[in-house]
C-alpha cells in the first residue's frame, strides 16, 4: 500500500478504513480488520458518534488483547457533534476524548478532527483544549472535518498545533472541489464555490485532503458503482477502464480520488473484505491524465 504524509508530517496508508459501519459489517471484527492489516491498511478512521459510540467500542474490544498491534496503526477520532447541536468548548472537547480514549481501549489516538464547524466556536477555547490534550499525550495530531479555509483560518488564530487534515466528501459524482476551480469564470452551475476554494487551499497549507464517501453518489445517496440507472454513462466508463487496468470498476472509482496531486488520502468505509480488497488494488495504479478527465466527463460534468 503506498503511503501519504499527512500534513506532511505522519506517514499513513493511502486508502484509511472508516470504521462508521462495524456495528452492521455481518463480519467479525478479526475478518474485517484483519483483512484491512494485510492489505497495509493501517490507519483507522472513527468518530464518537459513529453507532453511538459502538463502532469505537468494537474497535476497542478487538485491540485490546494484542496491545503490540497499537504501536502498529495509526488512529484518528473526532468530535464536536452532539444531539441537536456542535460544540466546540474546552469542557466538551476534553469530555469526547476522553469517552473515546475508553471505549477504544488506548492511552492516546493519534489524530483528532473537528467533526463539524460550530459557529459559535471560541477559538481560545479549542486551543486550551488541545493544549491540555497534547501535554498529556491523549491526542499527538489535530485537523478538522468538512471545514472551509476561512474556518480555518479562524482556528489558527489561536490553535498552534499545525491542522495535519481536513476531511470533505470527495467522490467522481461528487466531485465540487474540482468543478467551481475548472469553470473558473463561467457562469453556469458547475461554476459554482461551495467550499472557498479548499482543494486548492489545503495544497497551499500541506494540510492532507481526506476524503470521505468516496464511492457515494452524493450526501448517502447510495453507491454510484454498479447503479446503472442514475449513472449509466459513468459505469460505462468505469468498465471499460477497469477493462484496461485489468482491476474492478471500484479499484478504478477508487484510483480516480488517489490520483490528484493534492495526495489525498481515500476513507472507505467498506466492511466487506472483497470489496476492501478492490478499493486497494486502486491505490496501485495510477490513471492517466486522459482517463482522468474521461471519467470525470462520464460523471456527467462539462469542460468548458
Amino acid at each position: 500500500m503506498k503511503k501519504r504524509m499527512l500534513g506532511g508530517l505522519l506517514p499513513v496508508s493511502a486508502v484509511a478504513m472508516g470504521c462508521m459501519r462495524l456495528t452492521n459489517a455481518g463480519q467479525t471484527p478479526d475478518k474485517v480488520l484483519g483483512t484491512a492489516l494485510e492489505l497495509g491498511i493501517d490507519f483507522f478512521d472513527h468518530a464518537d458518534i459513529y453507532g453511538g459510540g459502538q463502532c469505537e467500542a468494537i474497535f476497542g474490544e478487538w485491540l485490546a488483547p494484542q496491545p503490540s498491534m497499537r504501536e502498529r496503526i495509526t488512529i484518528q477520532t473526532k468530535c464536536g457533534i452532539r444531539k441537536g447541536c456542535y460544540d466546540f468548548s474546552k469542557q466538551h472537547i476534553l469530555e469526547a476524548v476522553e469517552g473515546s480514549l475508553q471505549r477504544l481501549r488506548t492511552d492516546y489516538v493519534d489524530v483528532l478532527l473537528l467533526h463539524r464547524p460550530d459557529t459559535l466556536m471560541e477559538p481560545e477555547e479549542v486551543a486550551a483544549a488541545f493544549d491540555e490534550l497534547e501535554r498529556s499525550g491523549k491526542v499527538r495530531y489535530f485537523g478538522v472535518s468538512n471545514h472551509n479555509p476561512m474556518q480555518i483560518e479562524l482556528l489558527k488564530t489561536a490553535v498552534r498545533q499545525p491542522l495535519v487534515a481536513n476531511q470533505l466528501q470527495f467522490s467522481l459524482p461528487e466531485c465540487g472541489l474540482v468543478t467551481a476551480g475548472l469553470n473558473v469564470n463561467m457562469k453556469n452551475d458547475e461554476s459554482v464555490m461551495h467550499d472557498g476554494s479548499a482543494l486548492e487551499y489545503l495544497r497551499l497549507k500541506g494540510i492532507t485532503l481526506q476524503a470521505w464517501s468516496p464511492f457515494q453518489g452524493g450526501f448517502f445517496r447510495g453507491p454510484f458503482v454498479g447503479d446503472r440507472e442514475k449513472h449509466p454513462a459513468l459505469n460505462a466508463a468505469l468498465d471499460e477502464t477497469a477493462q484496461k487496468y485489468g482491476v474492478s470498476p471500484t479499484a478504478v472509482a477508487a484510483a480516480w480520488v488517489l490520483r490528484h496531486p493534492a495526495n489525498i488520502q481515500l476513507i472507505s468505509g467498506s466492511v466487506s473484505p472483497a470489496r476492501m480488497r478492490e478499493i486497494a488494488a486502486g491505490a496501485a495504479i495510477e490513471l492517466t491524465r486522459e482517463d482522468w478527465y474521461a471519467l470525470y466527463r462520464a460523471a456527467g460534468f462539462r469542460l468548458p
